[in-house]
């Protein structure tokens, strides 16, 4: 049996990432789908059993499947549906792609029939665990958010719920002996404190006080010491990491020549008239290398993880020939 703890010389990878998170939570195993019902039960404040995980993405079968998903989206016994995702650094626009995907979630509910009304409509929750960027101005870590009246504080008991807990607000929480930390509390620190070898003693004391987490660090202890498993994981970061850095590169060259263009224009049209149209001819032209790089970059790594071409075709959503095509030239 793997061990829950983690060890003096255990490297942990930081289940702050995506992918790892995702690989902790969706192996199918006991201990995976054990470890995925009591953090949800944790964060939605009630004992739940998640009974599938929704095939709305690429099977979870394989680690290199397991990268390519976007998030947890799955349903418990009662049919309530939760979708749960780690976001390693948020973006400004966050609150509004939370209350876009709660409600795509929502309405994927079939009320249709004669037998079938809106009293058939189960509770939906989308989880958001932020890692980095402070989302809500407040010092709290943890919020609950639901349709209500704002001037007269009424609520609509409606049954969407969007959740959100915020890593980079633990500084107070994690001072607080285990017995003292609520289960969310336990879940929060585990996920921050994780890889920091200085809070070892308190995460195998969280460990042990909670099941869940106690699942969720065997399943991590295994994927960590498994080496294989490991370099897969790792090279999903390098492409992702890899990725974003080729696009910032050419959206960045593209404003450059903007630059360069607006100011030989601006000799003949006006200086100020010249950058404006440099500007705007820079973006322009560097948003059209940064896709075309992006197309390429994307198909290229996908290949580079041994996924097939209708399976590339699937995920990018690229035209067949142009996979064939980049797939001819690497020499697969």
């Amino acid at each position: 049996m793997e061990s829950i703890y983690l060890l003096e010389d255990d490297d942990p990878l930081d289940i702050r990432r995506d992918n790892v998170f995702k690989a902790v939570f969706t192996k199918e195993t006991v201990e995976s789908r054990t470890a995925l019902s009591r953090l949800v039960s944790a964060l939605i404040g009630k004992d739940i059993v998640i009974d599938s995980i929704q095939a709305n993405e690429p099977p979870i079968n394989s680690t290199r499947d397991r990268m390519i998903r976007f998030d947890i989206n799955c349903r418990a016994e009662n049919g309530e549906l939760i979708n749960v995702e780690m976001c390693f650094n948020p973006k400004s626009f966050e609150p509004v792609r939370l209350e876009y995907y709660i409600s795509k979630l929502y309405t994927t509910q079939d009320i249709k029939g004669q037998i079938r009304n809106y009293n058939d409509l189960k509770e939906t929750y989308q989880i958001a665990i932020l890692a980095k960027e402070k989302l809500i101005s407040d010092e709290e870590f943890f919020h609950t958010f639901e349709y209500y009246d704002k001037r007269r504080g009424v609520s609509l008991k409606g049954l969407t719920r969007i959740i959100t807990v915020e890593l980079s607000k633990l500084e107070e929480i994690v001072e607080k002996s285990t017995e003292e930390m609520s289960a969310s509390e336990r879940w929060a620190v585990y996920f921050e404190y994780l890889t920091q070898r200085d809070m070892r003693s308190k995460i195998n004391e969280i460990v042990e006080h909670e099941e869940g987490i106690a699942m969720a660090s065997q399943v991590l202890n295994k994927i960590s010491r498994d080496q294989e498993e490991r370099i897969r994981i790792m090279q999903a970061d390098k492409a992702e990491l890899d990725y974003q850095s080729e696009l910032s590169y050419y959206r960045n060259l593209g404003l450059e020549e903007g630059r360069k263009e607006g100011r030989e224009q601006g000799l003949e049209q006006g200086l100020e008239q010249g950058l404006e149209q440099g500007h705007r001819m820079g973006r322009d032209e560097g948003l059209e290398i940064g896709r075309t790089e992006e197309r390429e970059t994307v198909i290229k790594n996908a290949l580079a993880l041994g996924l097939s071409l209708d399976t590339i075709q699937k995920i990018t959503g690229q035209d067949i020939a142009l996979i064939e095509e980049i797939s001819a030239k690497l020499g697969n």
